[in-house]
């Protein structure tokens, strides 16, 4: 008998997956990729234990933009996400053999998603009804098809509830389990300065797989005519920036002195331009008017030189 555990290698999927192998079943982890999330796995967790991942693109952007059961206290909409997540979890079962999937979840952990009317909603659309084992929780609900048919032993599941992870980590310590990471909010759809950054984005228009990597760097300003320039914040987010630039985009950075590297994008004319030179002033070590190195394509953009810009323009422009 197979499991497909979903897996994003925090303690409570860690969890349910010793729970599982400790029940002798076969286990398949299963980790998906969000453009908003960014689970630290990309292995087997264990010897003998297969592996896959899933990456979702511009359909789930999609499903963020106008979800059928809205959104939480940001722009997460955590049960279309789950119903969506669990729908390809299926699939991936019915071809690898899975006989019942099995996810992390603790009841009442998330207010959203991890209620009881939640969770059958969730399994009545995902078309999943009965075979989502919740190993964690189990006892505090339904017998599942997989308990009822004795593939799992339902006295050796757990009955936690909330939000403390206290438990899992005595359970952890108690099971020699170690190296896991600590708890934290993986998705940035929860955060609610990334959450400000996105709903902006998408007013303009700004929805695609690159727009959303860029939400994630640096600082952001819309400058009046509706351009967007983007400060990296350090070396490796200057990398990143580079990386994603279209053709259409300037790069900016200060002459002479230590210097973020700046994205501006769909700029309308030089008072753009000089707007973001007088950004990276800003956050550089230049002090008074200095140069700004402008290109574009390696074609190099000729400026008059520049001061910081004005805080109150700061404080107008910033995003999130």
């Amino acid at each position: 008998m197979k499991a497909v555990v979903l897996y994003s290698g925090g303690l409570d999927s860690n969890l349910a997956l010793r729970i599982i192998l400790d029940q002798g079943l076969e286990a398949l982890a299963l980790t998906f990729f969000t453009p908003f999330t960014s689970p630290k796995v990309t292995e087997s967790p264990l010897p003998g234990v297969e592996y896959r991942s899933l990456t979702f693109g511009q359909e789930y952007i999609d499903l963020v933009k106008s979800p059928s059961y809205g959104w939480g206290k940001n722009m997460n909409p955590c049960i279309d996400c789950r119903i969506y997540t669990l729908k390809r979890a299926k699939k991936l079962m019915d071809e690898e053999g899975g006989s019942f999937l099995v996810t992390g979840e603790v009841l009442g952990q998330r207010p959203m998603s991890q209620r009881r009317d939640a969770f059958r909603l969730i399994e009545k659309e995902a078309g999943l009804k009965g075979l989502i084992l919740r190993p964690l929780s189990a006892k505090l609900l339904p017998p599942t098809i997989p308990e009822m048919e004795g593939w799992v032993k339902r006295g050796s599941l757990l009955d936690l509830r909330g939000r403390s992870r206290k438990p899992q980590m005595e359970l952890a310590k108690r099971w020699g389990m170690e190296g896991y990471p600590n708890p934290t909010g993986g998705c940035k759809l929860t955060d609610p300065g990334f959450s400000c950054r996105l709903r902006e984005a998408l007013s303009f228009g700004e929805d695609g797989l690159r727009d959303m990597e860029l939400l994630k760097l640096g600082r952001h300003f819309r400058l009046p005519s509706g351009a967007k320039a983007i400060v990296g914040r350090n070396e490796e987010e200057n990398g990143r920036l580079s990386s994603l630039a279209s053709s259409d985009d300037y790069f900016l950075e200060v002459v002479n002195f230590p210097s973020p590297l700046a994205l501006l994008r769909k700029a309308k004319g030089e008072e753009d331009l000089l707007d973001a030179a007088s950004l990276c002033v800003r956050y550089s070590d230049g002090e008074g008017v200095v140069k700004v190195r402008t290109w574009r394509e390696g074609k190099e953009i000729d400026l008059p030189r520049v001061p910081p810009l004005e805080e109150d323009k700061i404080l107008a422009y910033r995003l999130g």
